[in-house]
């Protein structure tokens, strides 16, 4: 039997392989990846279980500290479900306990018998085997596989005590100890791969031939980069590194989502992380005006998104509010200190007046102020006015100001809340004052890029100033790039981008993002009629067809707040499609404002006769499309406005937040009606599911009025659920919070350096 040429025959072959095999196992590479093996295992070994008992034990911490903010927040609650009929108790456990976390809640009386439990609460835990010697203990039950976290915390209402028990199902614990082992072996393996790899290139350079100084600079190059290689790059300590983030998110978003910020919880907060801590607000608009009409001192609360956000604030937080006092009643409602006991029905805290001349009215406020830097951070088209003599007025009321807080302040670290563009000169006036002092000024309206605040003459002083501050706080992150941008721009100062901090004269000052936002729930809701009799009243009130569809809007009478625009959308609107005359309506609130300068004035002579002529065009004898109303509205009027519209439109042309949108969303528990929001208004950046428009694209807001005017009620309901479960989420509590609690960061940073330096 011939072979062909070229090829072996077959017993050949086979003792070919055969003497392969055994060089193979002979190979020093085999020797190398066996002994790489061998260590991969026992690495594996060794280092597994400790990485599970690593991340069990971060576990178990995460939950204790889980644990203990739950009792917080509930504590209270749960305090009064005790001293009332134990059925109300049940109910307000098992609501409580709905969080997917938590498996069950408990109350153990000082008898040690388990008086109250949800449905879920295991009968492997009992009150008398619990170690309760310390106020917040901590144990773990097994129930078989289950493994439960029982964390004890004691309860005392009058004469009763016990204990609340507030369970964690600690699968998920034992479920990431798991992926810890899965992924340290994933990772050994990879190691051992590796050095598996590095082996065969060293023999398979060795068996070629290569030169011994270039297998000395291959080892070499491989000692340096094992010697280079930090411990935080290998694989495994990644992994470990990656579960430590997971578990720190983990907790955080714990953090955002079970707190329900209240008033109870913003002063539980000040108790817990700033105690004996003074608080003071300084604004130009008070929260409460005495005026005298007709030889009667009436109180009006005044028509301001500062207001209707600092106020709850205040009267959960206590403290004092110092403001310009405006009222012709003023003086005759304080005492010999200028100081007045608010809100009046069930006074929280003090409100300090401070006196302005006519002549320092017209400078500060209507002056630098109104026509200065009110149109130039709203990029509005109107010209912005400078003038020496305003800017003397603003720099001597600034000073004023920061002569009341140094005297209004008992303690030399008060944290100084800084409201608006009306002080800002005044964070660094009271730091010379009060050096100690934490100062938080928020800045309400939007801060414009830096090309367009190179026009304002006393940029650097104003800059100066504002970075006293111990933090500066804007409703958008677009907001504090442009003041970091003008900062890098205009002042010899040190940006720390990753921090978002400029320090200038050695104090450094964080640039922060407080979207503001409202109470939850709004005050003016309460005594509210339903939705459907707010309807019938406006309708009766204006006139109006029963099957009207109505539109409204409310706002200051503010050239910033697009009145004209949407009027003139509205008219687009009918003209376009005349199937909707005599049967929407759009009402539009507008509250006098500012009413000494000129432009302010000329917007409402213009409005009205805008209004008088789409009406004329559009209207007959019994149906008159636009209703302007030309007067100061108190929050009940509006809310009720609200809770009869099917549409609130918003097109400001430029607004740091803008509340109103809030607001029409909160009084909307029937979960109907259409929020159309003007792109340039810092509320479209977190109310997505509005018809977000442009108001200087007529056509376009036309056409979003004729979608929300077709939209069927449960696209309505979709997107109204969600806006409102974002703003009650996301209320004026937590604004305050998140500030108060960087502050309280802070102070306990300075705190510590100031211990060191003693040292």
């Amino acid at each position: 039997m011939s072979v062909a040429a070229g090829r072996s025959p077959p017993r050949t072959r086979a003792r070919a392989r055969r003497v392969r095999v055994t060089r193979l196992l002979r190979h020093p590479l085999t020797r190398y990846g066996a002994l790489a093996v061998f260590a991969a295992i026992v690495m594996i070994v060794a280092l597994a279980p400790l990485a599970s008992l690593l991340v069990d034990g971060w576990s178990r911490q995460d939950v204790e500290l889980r644990a203990r903010l739950v009792f917080r927040s509930i504590r209270e609650q749960v305090s009064q479900g005790i001293a009332a009929p134990s059925a109300e108790l049940d109910r307000l456990l098992d609501r409580l306990a709905e969080d997917e976390r938590l498996l069950a809640l408990g109350f153990c009386n000082e008898a040690g018998q388990l008086e109250y439990a949800t449905a879920q609460f295991p009968k492997s835990v009992a009150c008398d085997r619990l170690e309760r010697a310390r106020a917040d203990t901590f144990d773990i039950v097994r129930d078989g596989n289950r493994r439960t976290h029982v964390s004890l915390f004691p309860v005392t209402i009058g004469a009763r005590s016990g204990h609340l028990l507030v369970l964690h199902d600690l699968a998920y614990s034992d479920a990431r100890a798991y992926h810890a082992r899965l992924y340290s072996t994933l990772s050994l393996i990879g190691i051992a791969v590796g050095l598996g790899l590095l082996s065969t290139a060293i023999v398979l350079a060795m068996m070629r031939g290569w030169t011994r100084s270039l297998r000395t600079a291959i080892v070499r190059a491989g000692l340096a980069d094992s010697i280079d290689m930090a411990p935080s790059e290998f694989p495994v300590s990644r992994d470990i590194h990656t579960l430590l983030k997971e578990l720190r998110l983990e907790r955080k978003l714990a953090e955002g989502i079970h707190i329900d910020w209240s008033p109870n919880t913003l002063h539980r907060l000040l108790l817990d992380e700033l105690p004996e801590t003074e608080v003071l607000v300084v604004s130009n608009r008070e929260p409460y005006i005495h005026n005298r009409e007709n030889g009667v001192v009436t109180l009006q609360i005044p028509a301001s998104g500062l207001v209707a956000a600092v106020e709850p604030v205040m009267r959960a937080c206590g403290g004092t509010w110092i403001a310009h006092g405006s009222g012709t009643a003023d003086r005759e409602t304080v005492d010999k200190n200028d100081r007045l006991a608010v809100p009046p029905a069930d006074p929280t805290y003090s409100l300090r007046r401070v006196w302005l001349t006519d002549e320092e009215q017209e400078g500060y406020y209507y002056g630098l102020a109104n026509e200065g830097l009110w149109p130039l951070c709203h990029v509005a088209f109107v010209r912005p006015t400078f003038r020496e003599s305003d800017w003397e007025q603003y720099k001597a009321v600034n000073e004023r100001f920061a002569d009341a807080v140094a005297e209004e302040a008992v303690t030399d670290d008060p944290i100084v809340l800084v409201q608006d563009y009306h002080f800002a000169l005044l964070p660094r006036l009271i730091r010379e004052r009060l050096p100690r002092a934490t100062i938080i000024t928020f800045w309400h309206i939007p801060w414009p890029n830096s090309e367009t605040f190179s026009i304002f003459p006393w940029r650097d002083e104003i800059m100066d100033g504002l970075l006293g501050s111990t933090i500066i706080g804007f409703h958008t992150h677009l907001h504090c790039n442009n003041f970091i941008e003008a900062t890098d721009r205009f002042m010899e100062s040190r940006i720390d981008r990753e921090r978002d901090s400029v320090t200038l004269g050695g104090h450094e000052t964080l640039i922060r993002a407080y979207p503001i936002s409202i109470e939850w729930p709004p005050s003016a809701l309460a005594e509210q009629d339903p939705p459907q009799q707010c309807r019938n009243s406006v309708i009766q009130r204006f006139g109006l067809p029963a099957d009207a569809r109505i539109a409204v809007g409310v706002e200051r009478f503010d050239y910033t707040k697009g009145i004209l625009d949407r009027i003139r959308a509205v008219d687009d609107l009918l003209s376009q499609q005349p199937e909707w005359r005599g049967k929407l309506v759009f009402i539009q609130a507008a509250a006098p404002t500012r009413s000494k300068l000129g432009a302010y004035t000329a917007l409402q002579d213009e409005a009205v006769g805008l209004v008088g002529e789409v009406n004329a065009r559009h209207g007959t004898d019994g149906y008159q499309p636009i209703h302007l109303v030309i007067r100061h509205h108190d929050p009940r009027e509006v809310f009720e406005l609200f809770r009869a519209a099917d549409m609130c439109i918003i097109s400001s042309l430029h607004d740091g937040m803008n509340l109103v949108a809030k607001e029409f969303v909160a009084s909307r528990e029937d979960e109907r009606g259409v929020l159309i929001l003007s792109s340039f208004a810092g509320a479209s950046r977190e109310l997505h599911e509005a018809l977000i428009v442009n108001p200087y694209d007529t056509r376009g807001m036309a056409l979003a009025i004729g979608q929300a005017l077709r939209m069927p009620e449960n696209e309505q309901r979709d997107r109204m659920h969600l806006m409102r479960d974002f703003v009650r989420q996301r209320n004026v509590y937590r604004w305050a919070g998140q500030m108060l609690l960087d502050a309280a960061r802070l102070r306990r940073r300075d705190s510590i350096l100031r211990s060191v330096e003693d040292e």
